[in-house]
């Protein structure tokens, strides 16, 4: 069965196809500042360059047009990778935001949506826009949808670490709560370590730390999420390219008094013009990497914030489920950036984590670990791929419709 994955934002649509009899790329592209006159196109086929679309200007008034073009393209005589939209057996979406309401993926239907429709308060530029994906592909296609959940596989955390200590009441009635996001990549990349520790899922204690523009850590244990860093939305947590990460809520109301900001500036304020970009004036981590090598003392300060609250997390993790068999790193930064997985590890030494510089330093982007033979507690790199899981979930419900 080959599946297809979307991924839709507010105007942008990234796609893959998967071949799943091998688990086989075939594809992958995005529809980007879709409805605008600018609106761009990109397709691109592994190990074939001539099947190559960069950037290329095309009008797409809305979604469904960019699906549309999305499927001609995959159809196509001179660009294409399959010669009937009948090979394609079912769509994969990802979700952003299902609350209590989904712990695992499911397959669309009429009430599945307007249950979606119900967590748009908590995901209010994500939500709607996957469910324009949905949409989309319905308008177009006559094959199972289904729905995957950033959220769901957070859902195992125990209430005493979802719960904020704010009137019960605001839960009861309003949902108020810690609910986690990367949610397929920790799945993922847990799932994958617990396979290089041996295969048994029950009795491990993991540390999975998704460090991107956006960043997340999680807590897993017995292949279960026991707790994360993201919360009601993904605001919460570490330092972020953009985001500001884990404040004193104090701090809002003060700025919002002296700056004289509504409630949506103030969120613009943190969610866009904080985290690297506020401290440092770039959210480009390569960048700040240099900056600091050149002496920048604002970049300086941005690896110094990240490094501690990264070691921060990692060890209440390890405190939280009374040790840690293994740490893993993944999506750009933590695949790619050689120094600060050191310098992180290095304050955990009191944990018997012994880092293997040489081979660490090494690898970017691919599997690997990087800890010394004699490291109480593995450390490994894990390229996510969030897609695969999302392919893997449709098959499986699709199979069992």
């Amino acid at each position: 069965m080959k599946i297809l994955v979307i991924n839709a934002g507010s105007s942008s649509l990234k796609y893959q196809l998967i071949d799943m009899e091998h688990e086989t790329l075939l594809a992958k592209g995005i529809c980007e500042q879709i409805g605008d006159a600018n609106a761009t196109f990109t397709h691109k086929v592994p190990d074939c360059p001539e099947k190559t679309i960069k950037s290329e200007p095309h009008l797409m008034a809305d979604h469904s047009e960019a699906i549309q073009l999305v499927l001609n393209t995959l159809v196509d005589a001179e660009y294409g990778v399959i010669k009937s939209m009948d090979e394609i057996g079912a769509v994969g979406h990802r979700v952003l935001h299902g609350a209590e309401k989904f712990s695992a993926s499911v397959l669309v239907t009429e009430e599945m949506k307007e249950t979606v429709k119900e967590c748009f308060k908590f995901g209010p530029l994500h939500n709607p826009a996957n469910l324009k994906g949905i949409e989309a592909c319905e308008k177009i296609m006559n094959v199972p949808q289904v729905a995957v959940f950033d959220t769901g596989f957070h859902q195992t955390m125990p209430d005493y670490a979802y719960m904020y200590a704010l009137p019960y009441e605001l839960y009861e009635k309003d949902g108020i709560r810690k609910y986690g996001f990367h949610g397929t990549s920790h799945r993922y990349v847990s799932g994958r370590c617990i396979e290089l520790l041996g295969g048994k899922a029950e009795g491990t204690k993991i540390v999975t730390c998704h460090l991107g523009n956006g960043s997340s850590i999680s807590a897993v244990k017995d292949g279960k999420c026991f707790d994360t860093t993201m919360g009601l939305t993904p605001l919460e947590g570490i330092i972020m390219g953009t985001r500001c990460g884990s404040i004193d809520p104090a701090i809002i109301p003060v700025i919002m008094k002296s700056h004289n900001l509504t409630p949506d500036e103030v969120d613009h304020l943190m969610n866009k013009k904080s985290g690297m970009l506020g401290l440092a004036g770039t959210s480009d981590n390569r960048t700040i990497e240099q900056m600091s090598k050149d002496g920048n003392k604002k970049a300086q300060l941005v690896e110094n914030m990240l490094c501690h609250q990264l070691t921060k997390y990692i060890g209440g993790f390890a405190a939280a489920m009374g040790g840690v068999d293994a740490i893993v790193f993944t999506a750009g930064v933590g695949e790619n950036q050689t120094d600060l997985r050191e310098e992180s590890c290095k304050n955990l030494e009191y944990l018997g984590i012994k880092i293997n510089k040489e081979v660490n330093d090494k690898v970017r982007g691919e599997e690997a670990i990087i800890s010394t033979d004699d490291s109480k507690v593995k450390v490994v790199v894990v390229p996510t791929d969030e897609e695969i899981v999302i392919a893997r979930d449709t098959m499986d419900l699709v199979a069992n419709k």
